[in-house]
């Protein structure tokens, strides 16, 4: 499934017209209207604003290949934790830590307490060490 097709979809499930979905996320009904009749795509600050508001994963709208638009969801809110601390490295390298943790659990099924508490130990340890790095060598420029 295309980007444009997955925008349609998931706002038509939300019941949401395109103007209102414009609105929630920031942009024209123009703009809705490119990205599902064209091969137009958003930036990425763009694309996790729809994410959020069609209550899909950026995963899912980023990746052609992924089909379950609730694959990745459970990370959103520990990756955005993160970008706005640190920015955009920061988040890139906290959805790259918990990708490789979570090969961890292969093979088994964890709870959503279990993911939870798992996502947040780690990207707590992230950002404490960001912290504490950022206190003891300044900022880099």
């Amino acid at each position: 499934m295309t980007f444009s097709d997955k925008i349609k979809v998931s706002r038509e499930l939300c019941n949401l017209t395109q103007q209102q979905l414009a609105d929630k996320v920031g942009v024209s009904k123009r703009t809705i209207a490119s990205y599902e009749s064209t091969d137009a795509r958003a930036r990425s600050s763009t694309m996790r604003k729809l994410a959020m508001a069609l209550g899909v994963s950026y995963d899912y709208l980023a990746n052609d290949e992924i089909t379950d638009p609730q694959q990745g969801i459970e990370k959103m809110t520990y990756i955005e934790t993160a970008r706005q601390q640190f920015g955009n490295k920061a988040a890139n390298e906290v959805d790259e830590l918990l990708e490789r943790n979570a090969a961890l659990f292969a093979g088994g099924e964890l709870s959503e307490e279990a993911k939870d508490a798992f996502f947040t130990a780690v990207t707590k340890a992230y950002l404490e060490c960001k912290e504490q790095a950022k206190k003891t060598y300044g900022r880099k420029k």
